[in-house]
């Protein structure tokens, strides 16, 4: 079985989050893909940031019926701040033999994992995945930039600009994939503005994260 984890604060989520993660799922085959909302983002600012339980509940019923897609509240139960290495040893040591992992991160994510807490190491741990969206300025050369320049000089594109790994040292580092995502006119940003003006947001969110938005007064 294939996992792959994405995380993020989905404050809210939105249509554009399921598309591109559905697109995801199917480029690369994964069987699961669990969303995970973090409780205290390290990397982001937490001013107007709806509270966690609701954020993931918006994620738990949003995805409740489609099929490979779960909600996961490990970040939440886990106290203090959302480090992506803490998750990522947290699912490790839930695999089964013949599992794998694959993080899925955003290209702004991407380019910005060696500041993160022990962000090199995650290399040496999990596979990633590094969607990248039409027209963005940094692009599958890059990736490879940065990979060689600050996780491995080592590593190497392997099936044109999609893959790039790190044969001929033992760091030990995984697999990068590049994965070209549909371009997406929403955003969360977005969703918060028009809540806020008390203009309709059905249109660009699942109807859960609707629902909860009115019910918690969220976001005014």
């Amino acid at each position: 079985m294939i996992q792959g984890l994405f995380g993020g604060t989905f404050n809210p989520l939105h249509r554009g989050h399921l598309t591109v993660i559905l697109h995801v799922k199917k480029a690369f085959n994964l069987d699961t893909i669990h969303l995970i909302p973090s409780a205290i983002p390290p990397h982001k600012s937490t001013t107007n940031l709806a509270p966690a339980r609701e954020r993931f509940e918006m994620v738990r019923q949003s995805v409740s019926t489609i099929k490979g897609l779960v909600a996961s509240d490990v970040e939440i139960v886990r106290k203090g701040p959302s480090f992506t290495i803490d998750t990522v040893n947290h699912f490790i040591n839930t695999l089964v033999p013949g599992d794998d992992l694959r993080l899925i991160v955003g290209s702004d994510a991407f380019f910005e994992m060696d500041t993160w807490k022990k962000g090199r190491e995650l290399f040496s741990l999990i596979s990633t995945i590094v969607m990248i969206r039409p027209g963005e300025k940094k692009q599958a050369k890059d990736v490879a930039s940065f990979l060689q320049d600050v996780i491995s000089k080592n590593y190497r594109p392997v099936n044109g600009e999609d893959l790039f790994s790190d044969p001929i040292s033992d760091s030990g580092v995984k697999p990068v994939y590049v994965c070209k995502v549909p371009e997406i006119d929403i955003s969360s940003t977005l969703i918060r503005q028009r809540v806020k003006r008390h203009l309709p947001v059905a249109p660009l969110v699942p109807q859960p994260v609707e629902e909860i938005i009115s019910q918690k007064g969220l976001y005014l």
